[in-house]
């Protein structure tokens, strides 16, 4: 039988909490507002199956071009493309450049 390539296949590592990070979420990350130009990190948050994104973006840094509704809209770097995603508040965390 071949092995299983879903949406969420290879995440088991990627995507898991450690024990603190586990229960409902923090209100100021969903309440946290993201302005057009602000860098973000994407870190997917397993806990919240609505607007999660691909594998591939977890940990990128990209930048926030526009508000759409309750999500975002993201220009992340893929190699030599530029990509736009949408992604909801859960899923991002402000960039903290040293």
């Amino acid at each position: 039988m071949n092995k299983s390539r879903g949406y969420r296949a290879g995440t088991r590592r990627l995507l898991k909490k450690r024990p603190r990070e586990r229960g409902k979420i923090r209100l100021s990350k969903l309440l946290y507002q993201y302005q057009p130009g602000n860098r973000v990190v994407i870190k997917i948050d397993s806990s919240v199956h609505k607007g999660m994104l691909h594998k591939r973006y977890h940990g990128k840094v990209g930048t926030v071009i526009d508000k759409r509704g309750r999500s975002y809209l993201v220009s992340v770097t893929q190699g030599d493309a530029v990509k736009e995603i949408i992604v909801k508040p859960e899923h991002l965390e402000p960039y903290k450049s040293d």
